[in-house]
Protein backbone atom coordinates (compact mmCIF):
# COMPACT_ATOMS: atom_id res chain seq x y z
CA UNK A 1 0.00 0.00 0.00
CA UNK A 2 0.79 3.55 -0.59
CA UNK A 3 0.89 6.36 1.52
CA UNK A 4 0.15 9.43 -0.99
CA UNK A 5 -2.26 7.90 -4.23
CA UNK A 6 -0.65 7.71 -7.58
CA UNK A 7 -2.62 8.35 -10.93
CA UNK A 8 -1.82 6.39 -14.03
CA UNK A 9 -3.44 8.05 -16.92
CA UNK A 10 -4.36 6.07 -19.88
CA UNK A 11 -5.20 8.37 -23.51
CA UNK A 12 -5.75 7.38 -27.22
CA UNK A 13 -4.37 7.96 -29.99
CA UNK A 14 -4.87 7.24 -33.95
CA UNK A 15 -8.24 5.59 -34.08
CA UNK A 16 -10.92 5.22 -31.57
CA UNK A 17 -12.12 1.88 -30.27
CA UNK A 18 -8.88 0.40 -29.75
CA UNK A 19 -9.56 -0.74 -26.18
CA UNK A 20 -8.27 1.81 -23.63
CA UNK A 21 -11.18 0.38 -21.09
CA UNK A 22 -9.72 -3.11 -21.65
CA UNK A 23 -6.32 -2.19 -21.17
CA UNK A 24 -6.89 -0.26 -18.19
CA UNK A 25 -8.81 -2.94 -16.55
CA UNK A 26 -6.43 -5.25 -17.14
CA UNK A 27 -3.72 -3.69 -16.25
CA UNK A 28 -6.10 -2.43 -12.74
CA UNK A 29 -6.25 -6.28 -12.78
CA UNK A 30 -2.68 -7.25 -12.12
CA UNK A 31 -2.23 -4.26 -9.82
CA UNK A 32 -5.12 -5.95 -7.44
CA UNK A 33 -3.51 -9.22 -7.85
CA UNK A 34 -0.02 -7.34 -6.31
CA UNK A 35 -2.68 -6.73 -3.26
CA UNK A 36 -2.86 -2.55 -3.97
CA UNK A 37 -6.16 -1.06 -3.86
CA UNK A 38 -6.60 -0.10 -7.90
CA UNK A 39 -9.63 2.13 -9.41
CA UNK A 40 -10.42 3.04 -12.53
CA UNK A 41 -12.29 6.41 -13.97
CA UNK A 42 -13.16 7.68 -17.58
CA UNK A 43 -13.34 11.43 -18.32
CA UNK A 44 -15.79 11.48 -21.49
CA UNK A 45 -15.31 14.72 -23.79
CA UNK A 46 -18.87 14.71 -24.58
CA UNK A 47 -20.88 17.48 -23.54
CA UNK A 48 -23.97 15.42 -22.42
CA UNK A 49 -24.37 15.59 -18.56
CA UNK A 50 -24.34 11.53 -18.47
CA UNK A 51 -24.77 8.78 -21.50
CA UNK A 52 -28.54 8.24 -19.92
CA UNK A 53 -30.28 9.80 -22.58
CA UNK A 54 -27.83 9.17 -25.59
CA UNK A 55 -29.25 6.27 -27.89
CA UNK A 56 -27.49 2.72 -27.38
CA UNK A 57 -26.73 2.63 -31.85
CA UNK A 58 -24.92 6.24 -30.36
CA UNK A 59 -22.95 5.21 -27.23
CA UNK A 60 -23.90 1.47 -26.53
CA UNK A 61 -25.55 0.95 -23.59
CA UNK A 62 -25.45 2.97 -20.39
CA UNK A 63 -23.97 1.42 -17.11
CA UNK A 64 -25.99 2.33 -13.59
CA UNK A 65 -23.83 2.03 -10.06
CA UNK A 66 -25.00 1.16 -7.17
CA UNK A 67 -25.37 4.89 -6.46
CA UNK A 68 -27.66 5.74 -9.40
CA UNK A 69 -25.30 7.02 -11.58
CA UNK A 70 -25.56 6.36 -15.83
CA UNK A 71 -22.33 6.26 -17.10
CA UNK A 72 -20.36 4.85 -19.61
CA UNK A 73 -20.03 0.77 -20.39
CA UNK A 74 -16.51 0.80 -19.74
CA UNK A 75 -17.48 1.18 -16.32
CA UNK A 76 -19.13 -2.42 -16.37
CA UNK A 77 -15.61 -3.71 -17.61
CA UNK A 78 -14.02 -1.64 -14.47
CA UNK A 79 -16.61 -3.66 -12.18
CA UNK A 80 -16.18 -7.22 -14.30
CA UNK A 81 -12.46 -7.05 -13.98
CA UNK A 82 -12.12 -6.09 -10.06
CA UNK A 83 -15.33 -6.98 -8.69
CA UNK A 84 -15.37 -3.60 -6.75
CA UNK A 85 -18.56 -1.15 -7.24
CA UNK A 86 -17.57 1.70 -9.31
CA UNK A 87 -19.67 4.73 -8.52
CA UNK A 88 -20.65 8.76 -9.16
CA UNK A 89 -16.93 9.45 -9.41
CA UNK A 90 -15.67 7.09 -11.45
CA UNK A 91 -17.44 8.98 -14.79
CA UNK A 92 -17.23 12.96 -15.55
CA UNK A 93 -18.51 14.18 -18.89
CA UNK A 94 -17.68 17.55 -20.14
CA UNK A 95 -21.56 18.59 -19.36
CA UNK A 96 -20.82 17.87 -16.05
CA UNK A 97 -17.43 19.46 -15.39
CA UNK A 98 -18.69 22.84 -17.17
CA UNK A 99 -21.97 22.64 -15.33
CA UNK A 100 -20.52 22.59 -12.24
CA UNK A 101 -18.27 25.95 -13.56
CA UNK A 102 -20.84 27.46 -14.53
CA UNK A 103 -22.78 26.90 -11.17
CA UNK A 104 -19.94 28.10 -9.80
CA UNK A 105 -20.43 31.21 -11.51
CA UNK A 106 -23.48 31.70 -10.83
CA UNK A 107 -23.34 31.67 -7.05
CA UNK A 108 -20.75 34.32 -7.18
CA UNK A 109 -17.56 32.11 -6.52
CA UNK A 110 -14.73 33.43 -8.85
CA UNK A 111 -15.09 36.83 -7.20
CA UNK A 112 -15.79 38.45 -10.34
CA UNK A 113 -12.83 37.04 -12.19
CA UNK A 114 -13.48 36.29 -16.09
CA UNK A 115 -14.13 32.17 -16.21
CA UNK A 116 -12.22 30.29 -18.70
CA UNK A 117 -11.12 27.08 -20.07
CA UNK A 118 -7.62 27.45 -18.23
CA UNK A 119 -7.67 27.76 -15.35
CA UNK A 120 -11.20 27.03 -14.14
CA UNK A 121 -12.38 24.19 -17.17
CA UNK A 122 -9.00 22.51 -15.76
CA UNK A 123 -9.14 22.73 -12.68
CA UNK A 124 -12.81 21.42 -12.33
CA UNK A 125 -11.10 18.64 -14.28
CA UNK A 126 -7.95 17.93 -11.61
CA UNK A 127 -10.37 18.41 -8.80
CA UNK A 128 -12.28 15.36 -10.31
CA UNK A 129 -9.86 13.39 -10.84
CA UNK A 130 -8.42 13.57 -7.70
CA UNK A 131 -11.97 13.06 -5.98
CA UNK A 132 -11.21 9.20 -5.53
CA UNK A 133 -7.56 9.63 -4.31
CA UNK A 134 -8.23 11.94 -1.81
CA UNK A 135 -10.87 9.41 -0.68
CA UNK A 136 -8.66 7.17 0.88
CA UNK A 137 -9.78 4.45 -0.39
CA UNK A 138 -7.51 3.40 -3.23
CA UNK A 139 -3.37 3.25 -3.99
CA UNK A 140 -3.32 3.94 -7.73
CA UNK A 141 -6.14 5.43 -9.70
CA UNK A 142 -6.18 5.02 -13.42
CA UNK A 143 -8.14 7.48 -15.60
CA UNK A 144 -9.21 6.83 -18.78
CA UNK A 145 -9.53 9.77 -21.31
CA UNK A 146 -12.17 8.56 -24.14
CA UNK A 147 -11.55 10.05 -27.30
CA UNK A 148 -8.10 10.37 -29.26
CA UNK A 149 -5.45 12.76 -28.73
CA UNK A 150 -6.01 15.72 -31.05
CA UNK A 151 -9.41 15.80 -31.00
CA UNK A 152 -10.69 19.22 -30.01
CA UNK A 153 -12.85 17.90 -27.31
CA UNK A 154 -10.34 16.32 -25.11
CA UNK A 155 -7.43 19.07 -25.05
CA UNK A 156 -9.18 20.63 -21.86
CA UNK A 157 -8.52 17.02 -20.22
CA UNK A 158 -4.70 16.23 -21.77
CA UNK A 159 -3.85 20.10 -20.48
CA UNK A 160 -5.17 19.03 -16.68
CA UNK A 161 -2.89 15.84 -17.18
CA UNK A 162 0.11 17.93 -18.03
CA UNK A 163 -0.70 20.62 -14.92
CA UNK A 164 -1.48 17.11 -12.85
CA UNK A 165 2.19 15.97 -13.77
CA UNK A 166 4.05 18.94 -12.46
CA UNK A 167 1.45 19.38 -9.56
CA UNK A 168 1.96 16.14 -7.98
CA UNK A 169 5.40 15.47 -8.57
CA UNK A 170 7.80 13.00 -9.90
CA UNK A 171 7.09 9.07 -10.22
CA UNK A 172 3.72 10.08 -9.02
CA UNK A 173 1.96 10.07 -12.51
CA UNK A 174 2.47 7.44 -15.50
CA UNK A 175 0.75 7.99 -19.07
CA UNK A 176 -0.17 5.34 -20.90
CA UNK A 177 -0.44 6.12 -24.50
CA UNK A 178 -3.07 3.27 -26.61
CA UNK A 179 -2.34 3.52 -30.37
CA UNK A 180 -2.53 1.66 -33.05
CA UNK A 181 0.45 -0.07 -35.21
CA UNK A 182 -1.74 -1.15 -38.63
CA UNK A 183 -0.92 -3.69 -41.17
CA UNK A 184 -0.97 -2.92 -44.69
CA UNK A 185 -1.64 -5.99 -46.72
CA UNK A 186 -0.42 -4.57 -49.94
CA UNK A 187 3.15 -3.50 -48.56
CA UNK A 188 3.02 -7.26 -46.08
CA UNK A 189 4.27 -4.94 -43.09
CA UNK A 190 3.44 -2.98 -39.91
CA UNK A 191 3.73 0.80 -39.91
CA UNK A 192 4.88 2.78 -36.77
CA UNK A 193 4.12 5.83 -38.28
CA UNK A 194 0.31 6.59 -37.12
CA UNK A 195 2.11 6.05 -33.54
CA UNK A 196 4.85 8.34 -34.47
CA UNK A 197 2.67 10.89 -35.69
CA UNK A 198 -0.26 10.46 -32.44
CA UNK A 199 2.82 10.32 -30.09
CA UNK A 200 3.82 13.71 -31.30
CA UNK A 201 0.68 14.99 -31.46
CA UNK A 202 0.44 14.36 -27.43
CA UNK A 203 3.97 15.90 -27.04
CA UNK A 204 3.00 19.13 -28.78
CA UNK A 205 0.11 19.80 -25.91
CA UNK A 206 2.96 19.11 -23.66
CA UNK A 207 2.55 15.43 -22.24
CA UNK A 208 5.23 12.85 -22.92
CA UNK A 209 3.99 9.71 -22.69
CA UNK A 210 6.12 6.68 -20.70
CA UNK A 211 4.41 3.66 -21.75
CA UNK A 212 2.85 2.83 -25.06
CA UNK A 213 0.67 0.08 -25.88
CA UNK A 214 0.40 -0.88 -29.52
CA UNK A 215 -2.67 -2.66 -30.61
CA UNK A 216 -2.03 -5.00 -33.71
CA UNK A 217 -3.17 -7.78 -35.51
CA UNK A 218 0.05 -8.75 -35.79
CA UNK A 219 3.18 -9.41 -33.62
CA UNK A 220 6.11 -6.29 -33.12
CA UNK A 221 9.37 -7.22 -34.23
CA UNK A 222 12.08 -6.61 -31.75
CA UNK A 223 13.46 -3.92 -34.69
CA UNK A 224 9.52 -2.16 -34.60
CA UNK A 225 9.78 -2.29 -30.72
CA UNK A 226 12.97 -0.49 -31.17
CA UNK A 227 12.20 1.85 -33.92
CA UNK A 228 8.98 3.21 -31.42
CA UNK A 229 11.33 3.33 -28.59
CA UNK A 230 13.77 5.64 -30.24
CA UNK A 231 11.42 8.17 -32.38
CA UNK A 232 8.64 8.26 -29.17
CA UNK A 233 11.01 9.03 -26.54
CA UNK A 234 10.03 5.65 -24.45
CA UNK A 235 11.87 2.95 -23.17
CA UNK A 236 12.07 -0.62 -25.23
CA UNK A 237 10.10 -2.66 -22.28
CA UNK A 238 7.82 0.05 -22.75
CA UNK A 239 6.65 -0.79 -25.99
CA UNK A 240 4.03 -3.56 -25.19
CA UNK A 241 2.08 -5.33 -27.70
CA UNK A 242 -1.20 -5.82 -27.30
CA UNK A 243 -1.87 -8.55 -30.05
CA UNK A 244 -6.10 -9.09 -30.92
CA UNK A 245 -7.11 -11.45 -28.14
CA UNK A 246 -9.50 -14.47 -28.58
CA UNK A 247 -11.53 -13.10 -25.69
CA UNK A 248 -11.38 -9.91 -23.16
CA UNK A 249 -10.45 -11.82 -20.45
CA UNK A 250 -6.99 -13.07 -21.47
CA UNK A 251 -5.75 -9.51 -21.75
CA UNK A 252 -4.48 -9.28 -17.96
CA UNK A 253 -2.73 -12.63 -19.05
CA UNK A 254 -1.42 -11.03 -22.03
CA UNK A 255 -0.36 -7.65 -20.52
CA UNK A 256 1.30 -9.85 -17.61
CA UNK A 257 3.48 -11.72 -20.38
CA UNK A 258 4.59 -7.97 -21.73
CA UNK A 259 5.52 -6.86 -18.44
CA UNK A 260 3.22 -3.49 -18.27
CA UNK A 261 2.33 -4.04 -14.67
CA UNK A 262 6.31 -4.01 -14.09
CA UNK A 263 6.76 -1.10 -16.39
CA UNK A 264 4.23 0.81 -14.77
CA UNK A 265 5.49 0.24 -10.69
CA UNK A 266 8.75 0.79 -11.67
CA UNK A 267 7.75 4.32 -13.31
CA UNK A 268 5.57 4.51 -9.83
CA UNK A 269 8.77 3.41 -7.58
CA UNK A 270 6.25 1.14 -6.12
CA UNK A 271 7.27 -2.52 -5.04
CA UNK A 272 6.85 -4.70 -7.81
CA UNK A 273 5.53 -8.55 -7.14
CA UNK A 274 4.30 -11.67 -9.28
CA UNK A 275 0.43 -11.00 -9.91
CA UNK A 276 -1.97 -13.87 -8.15
CA UNK A 277 -4.34 -14.87 -10.89
CA UNK A 278 -5.06 -18.29 -9.99
CA UNK A 279 -9.04 -17.19 -9.78
CA UNK A 280 -8.83 -15.38 -12.48
CA UNK A 281 -7.48 -17.78 -14.84
CA UNK A 282 -9.52 -20.98 -13.24
CA UNK A 283 -12.52 -19.06 -14.31
CA UNK A 284 -10.40 -18.48 -17.80
CA UNK A 285 -10.15 -22.31 -18.17
CA UNK A 286 -13.71 -22.99 -17.52
CA UNK A 287 -14.76 -20.55 -20.19
CA UNK A 288 -12.22 -22.19 -22.84
CA UNK A 289 -12.83 -25.67 -21.84
CA UNK A 290 -16.77 -26.31 -21.90
CA UNK A 291 -18.50 -29.46 -21.32
CA UNK A 292 -21.61 -28.62 -23.26
CA UNK A 293 -23.32 -26.08 -25.09
CA UNK A 294 -26.46 -23.74 -25.17
CA UNK A 295 -28.03 -21.31 -27.72
CA UNK A 296 -29.94 -18.61 -25.72
CA UNK A 297 -31.85 -15.86 -28.39
CA UNK A 298 -31.18 -12.35 -27.17
CA UNK A 299 -34.23 -10.59 -28.09
CA UNK A 300 -33.97 -7.02 -28.69
CA UNK A 301 -34.16 -3.74 -30.76
CA UNK A 302 -30.48 -2.78 -30.72
CA UNK A 303 -28.93 -6.13 -31.46
CA UNK A 304 -27.09 -5.05 -34.56
CA UNK A 305 -25.02 -3.21 -32.02
CA UNK A 306 -23.71 -5.61 -29.58
CA UNK A 307 -22.43 -3.18 -27.37
CA UNK A 308 -26.08 -2.01 -26.64
CA UNK A 309 -26.38 -5.13 -24.54
CA UNK A 310 -22.59 -5.61 -23.55
CA UNK A 311 -23.61 -6.25 -19.68
CA UNK A 312 -25.34 -9.32 -20.83
CA UNK A 313 -23.19 -10.59 -23.08
CA UNK A 314 -20.66 -10.96 -20.63
CA UNK A 315 -23.39 -11.89 -18.00
CA UNK A 316 -23.73 -15.04 -20.40
CA UNK A 317 -20.25 -15.61 -20.59
CA UNK A 318 -19.35 -15.12 -16.62
CA UNK A 319 -22.52 -17.46 -16.10
CA UNK A 320 -21.45 -19.96 -18.53
CA UNK A 321 -17.89 -20.74 -17.29
CA UNK A 322 -19.94 -21.20 -14.04
CA UNK A 323 -21.48 -24.40 -15.66
CA UNK A 324 -18.85 -25.49 -17.96
CA UNK A 325 -21.04 -24.57 -21.10
CA UNK A 326 -20.61 -22.55 -24.11
CA UNK A 327 -23.42 -20.00 -24.29
CA UNK A 328 -24.30 -19.03 -27.90
CA UNK A 329 -26.23 -15.67 -28.15
CA UNK A 330 -28.72 -15.41 -30.97
CA UNK A 331 -29.51 -11.77 -31.35
CA UNK A 332 -32.69 -11.41 -32.61
CA UNK A 333 -34.30 -8.01 -34.01
CA UNK A 334 -37.78 -8.28 -32.26
CA UNK A 335 -39.02 -5.92 -35.25
CA UNK A 336 -38.62 -8.65 -37.65
CA UNK A 337 -40.33 -11.19 -35.41
CA UNK A 338 -43.77 -12.21 -36.12
CA UNK A 339 -46.95 -15.31 -35.33
CA UNK A 340 -45.61 -16.30 -38.85
CA UNK A 341 -41.66 -16.57 -38.64
CA UNK A 342 -41.69 -16.77 -34.87
CA UNK A 343 -41.81 -20.80 -34.70
CA UNK A 344 -38.66 -20.63 -37.78
CA UNK A 345 -37.00 -17.93 -35.69
CA UNK A 346 -37.66 -19.28 -31.95
CA UNK A 347 -37.76 -22.78 -32.29
CA UNK A 348 -34.12 -24.26 -32.04
CA UNK A 349 -33.59 -22.21 -28.59
CA UNK A 350 -32.97 -23.71 -25.71
CA UNK A 351 -33.60 -20.44 -23.70
CA UNK A 352 -34.87 -16.71 -24.55
CA UNK A 353 -34.37 -13.53 -23.04
CA UNK A 354 -36.05 -10.56 -23.71
CA UNK A 355 -33.93 -7.60 -23.03
CA UNK A 356 -34.54 -4.11 -22.08
CA UNK A 357 -35.08 -0.79 -23.76
CA UNK A 358 -37.55 1.89 -24.25
CA UNK A 359 -40.12 3.20 -26.69
CA UNK A 360 -42.31 1.27 -28.91
CA UNK A 361 -40.99 0.06 -31.80
CA UNK A 362 -39.94 -3.79 -31.80
CA UNK A 363 -42.94 -3.91 -29.12
CA UNK A 364 -45.42 -6.51 -30.68
CA UNK A 365 -42.14 -8.96 -31.91
CA UNK A 366 -41.64 -9.18 -28.10
CA UNK A 367 -45.00 -10.13 -26.82
CA UNK A 368 -45.13 -12.75 -29.65
CA UNK A 369 -41.59 -13.79 -28.76
CA UNK A 370 -42.86 -14.54 -24.96
CA UNK A 371 -46.05 -16.07 -26.24
CA UNK A 372 -44.47 -18.88 -28.20
CA UNK A 373 -41.92 -19.20 -24.84
CA UNK A 374 -44.45 -18.79 -22.58
CA UNK A 375 -46.61 -21.81 -24.70
CA UNK A 376 -43.83 -24.29 -25.77
CA UNK A 377 -42.22 -24.07 -22.19
CA UNK A 378 -38.77 -23.05 -23.65
CA UNK A 379 -36.67 -21.68 -20.69
CA UNK A 380 -37.56 -17.41 -20.18
CA UNK A 381 -35.84 -14.39 -18.45
CA UNK A 382 -37.23 -11.07 -18.92
CA UNK A 383 -35.25 -8.10 -17.93
CA UNK A 384 -37.15 -4.64 -17.12
CA UNK A 385 -39.06 -3.65 -20.63
CA UNK A 386 -39.11 -8.35 -21.20
CA UNK A 387 -40.77 -8.25 -17.60
CA UNK A 388 -43.05 -5.93 -18.89
CA UNK A 389 -43.31 -7.64 -21.98
CA UNK A 390 -43.95 -11.02 -20.47
CA UNK A 391 -47.17 -9.20 -17.95
CA UNK A 392 -49.10 -7.77 -20.88
CA UNK A 393 -48.80 -11.02 -23.13
CA UNK A 394 -50.09 -12.57 -20.23
CA UNK A 395 -52.68 -10.06 -19.76
CA UNK A 396 -54.01 -10.34 -23.23
CA UNK A 397 -53.91 -14.07 -24.11
CA UNK A 398 -54.77 -15.74 -20.61
CA UNK A 399 -56.56 -13.02 -18.89
CA UNK A 400 -58.34 -12.03 -22.03
CA UNK A 401 -57.41 -8.06 -22.19
CA UNK A 402 -56.99 -8.18 -25.62
CA UNK A 403 -55.86 -4.35 -25.27
CA UNK A 404 -53.93 -4.72 -22.16
CA UNK A 405 -50.67 -2.43 -22.69
CA UNK A 406 -48.27 -0.29 -21.20
CA UNK A 407 -49.10 3.59 -20.82
CA UNK A 408 -45.30 4.27 -22.12
CA UNK A 409 -46.86 2.28 -25.55
CA UNK A 410 -50.52 3.63 -25.40
CA UNK A 411 -51.36 6.43 -22.92
CA UNK A 412 -55.26 5.37 -24.07
CA UNK A 413 -54.98 1.92 -22.90
CA UNK A 414 -58.62 0.15 -21.60
CA UNK A 415 -56.15 -2.10 -19.16
CA UNK A 416 -52.68 -0.18 -18.45
CA UNK A 417 -51.13 -3.00 -16.85
CA UNK A 418 -47.95 -1.56 -16.74
CA UNK A 419 -48.03 1.94 -15.49
CA UNK A 420 -46.08 5.31 -14.77
CA UNK A 421 -44.74 5.15 -11.72
CA UNK A 422 -46.24 7.14 -8.85
CA UNK A 423 -42.80 9.35 -8.32
CA UNK A 424 -42.56 9.56 -11.98
CA UNK A 425 -46.07 11.87 -12.77
CA UNK A 426 -45.32 15.27 -13.31
CA UNK A 427 -41.57 15.14 -14.05
CA UNK A 428 -40.66 16.99 -17.25
CA UNK A 429 -36.78 16.76 -17.63
CA UNK A 430 -35.90 13.08 -18.92
CA UNK A 431 -32.34 13.16 -17.76
CA UNK A 432 -31.47 11.64 -14.34
CA UNK A 433 -34.68 11.10 -13.37
CA UNK A 434 -35.83 7.75 -13.70
CA UNK A 435 -35.44 5.01 -10.81
CA UNK A 436 -32.19 4.76 -10.61
CA UNK A 437 -29.11 3.32 -8.42
CA UNK A 438 -29.49 0.16 -5.97
CA UNK A 439 -32.97 -0.75 -3.86
CA UNK A 440 -34.02 -3.86 -1.94
CA UNK A 441 -36.08 -6.29 -3.21
CA UNK A 442 -37.71 -9.12 -0.75
CA UNK A 443 -38.62 -12.63 -2.13
CA UNK A 444 -41.29 -14.78 -1.71
CA UNK A 445 -40.04 -18.14 0.00
CA UNK A 446 -41.78 -20.87 -2.57
CA UNK A 447 -40.41 -19.16 -5.73
CA UNK A 448 -37.67 -19.87 -8.35
CA UNK A 449 -35.93 -16.29 -7.25
CA UNK A 450 -35.47 -17.55 -3.54
CA UNK A 451 -34.20 -20.82 -4.84
CA UNK A 452 -31.93 -18.53 -7.03
CA UNK A 453 -30.80 -16.36 -4.40
CA UNK A 454 -31.34 -18.39 -1.28
CA UNK A 455 -31.87 -14.88 0.30
CA UNK A 456 -34.89 -13.40 1.60
CA UNK A 457 -33.90 -10.11 0.73
CA UNK A 458 -31.54 -8.90 -2.03
CA UNK A 459 -30.71 -5.52 -3.45
CA UNK A 460 -30.26 -5.05 -7.17
CA UNK A 461 -29.73 -2.47 -9.70
CA UNK A 462 -32.45 -0.19 -11.48
CA UNK A 463 -33.04 2.33 -14.33
CA UNK A 464 -36.84 2.07 -15.13
CA UNK A 465 -39.85 4.68 -15.07
CA UNK A 466 -42.96 2.49 -15.93
CA UNK A 467 -43.81 -0.29 -13.44
CA UNK A 468 -46.41 -3.50 -12.91
CA UNK A 469 -49.54 -2.28 -11.56
CA UNK A 470 -50.82 -4.00 -8.58
CA UNK A 471 -54.59 -3.26 -9.36
CA UNK A 472 -54.54 -6.41 -11.43
CA UNK A 473 -52.11 -8.04 -9.01
CA UNK A 474 -55.12 -10.50 -7.64
CA UNK A 475 -56.14 -11.02 -11.47
CA UNK A 476 -52.50 -12.36 -12.63
CA UNK A 477 -52.15 -14.16 -9.40
CA UNK A 478 -55.51 -16.22 -9.83
CA UNK A 479 -54.78 -17.50 -13.30
CA UNK A 480 -51.64 -18.63 -12.65
CA UNK A 481 -48.61 -15.40 -12.87
CA UNK A 482 -46.99 -14.78 -9.52
CA UNK A 483 -45.19 -11.46 -7.88
CA UNK A 484 -42.53 -13.13 -6.23
CA UNK A 485 -40.20 -10.03 -5.45
CA UNK A 486 -41.27 -6.63 -4.17
CA UNK A 487 -39.69 -3.30 -2.56
CA UNK A 488 -40.47 -3.77 0.48
CA UNK A 489 -41.50 0.33 1.29
CA UNK A 490 -43.32 0.83 -1.86
CA UNK A 491 -44.38 -2.60 -3.09
CA UNK A 492 -43.30 -2.60 -6.48
CA UNK A 493 -43.82 -5.81 -7.99
CA UNK A 494 -39.94 -6.90 -8.86
CA UNK A 495 -40.10 -10.55 -9.92
CA UNK A 496 -42.89 -12.33 -11.65
CA UNK A 497 -42.67 -16.18 -11.99
CA UNK A 498 -45.16 -18.77 -14.29
CA UNK A 499 -44.70 -21.72 -11.82
CA UNK A 500 -46.14 -24.36 -14.00
CA UNK A 501 -43.75 -23.77 -16.80
CA UNK A 502 -39.95 -24.80 -15.80
CA UNK A 503 -38.36 -21.49 -15.53
CA UNK A 504 -40.24 -18.19 -16.65
CA UNK A 505 -38.93 -15.67 -14.77
CA UNK A 506 -39.23 -11.48 -15.47
CA UNK A 507 -37.40 -8.95 -13.08
CA UNK A 508 -37.91 -5.58 -13.25
CA UNK A 509 -34.08 -4.35 -12.20
CA UNK A 510 -31.09 -5.19 -14.04
CA UNK A 511 -29.53 -8.04 -12.91
CA UNK A 512 -26.36 -8.02 -15.72
CA UNK A 513 -25.12 -5.04 -14.15
CA UNK A 514 -23.98 -7.00 -11.40
CA UNK A 515 -22.17 -9.71 -12.73
CA UNK A 516 -18.69 -10.11 -12.39
CA UNK A 517 -15.85 -12.68 -13.47
CA UNK A 518 -15.74 -13.44 -9.52
CA UNK A 519 -19.16 -13.40 -8.69
CA UNK A 520 -21.30 -14.54 -12.04
CA UNK A 521 -25.37 -13.53 -11.36
CA UNK A 522 -27.13 -15.97 -9.44
CA UNK A 523 -30.28 -15.29 -12.22
CA UNK A 524 -27.52 -15.65 -14.93
CA UNK A 525 -26.47 -19.15 -13.64
CA UNK A 526 -29.48 -20.57 -13.17
CA UNK A 527 -30.78 -19.44 -16.33
CA UNK A 528 -28.28 -21.14 -17.99
CA UNK A 529 -28.40 -24.35 -16.16
CA UNK A 530 -31.86 -24.40 -17.00
CA UNK A 531 -30.80 -23.87 -20.73
CA UNK A 532 -29.23 -26.89 -20.40
CA UNK A 533 -31.81 -29.01 -19.06
CA UNK A 534 -34.17 -27.83 -21.76
CA UNK A 535 -31.55 -28.90 -24.38
CA UNK A 536 -30.70 -32.02 -22.82
CA UNK A 537 -34.29 -33.25 -22.47
CA UNK A 538 -34.83 -32.02 -26.30
CA UNK A 539 -31.99 -34.30 -27.14
CA UNK A 540 -33.58 -37.57 -25.44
Amino acid sequence: MTTNPKYIFVTGGVSSSLGKGIIAASLAKLLQAQGYRATIQKLDPYINIDPGTLNPYEHGECYVTDDGAETDLDLGHYERFLNVPTSQANNVTTGRIYQSVIDKERRGEFLGKTVQVIPHITDEIKRRIQILGNSGDYDIVITEIGGTVGDIESLPYIEAVRQLEWDLGEHNTCVIHLTLVPFLSAAGELKTKPTQHSVKTLMESGVQADILVCRTEHPLSDGIKTKLARFCNVKKEAVIESIDASTIYDVPNLMLEEGLDKVVLNQLQLKNDVPDLKRWNAFLKRHKNPKSEVTIGLIGKYVELQDSYKSILESFIHAGAENEVKVNVEPIHSEYLSESNIEFKLGHLDGVLVAPGFGERGIEGKIDAVRFVREQNIPFLGICLGMQMAVIEYARNVLNLKEANSVEMDEQTPDPVINLMESQKGIVNKGGTMRLGTWDCNLEKDSTAYKVYNAETITERHRHRFEFNNDYKAQFEASGMKATGFNPDTGLVEIVEIPKNDWFVGVQYHPEYKSTVKNPHPLFVAFVAAALKYNKKKKK
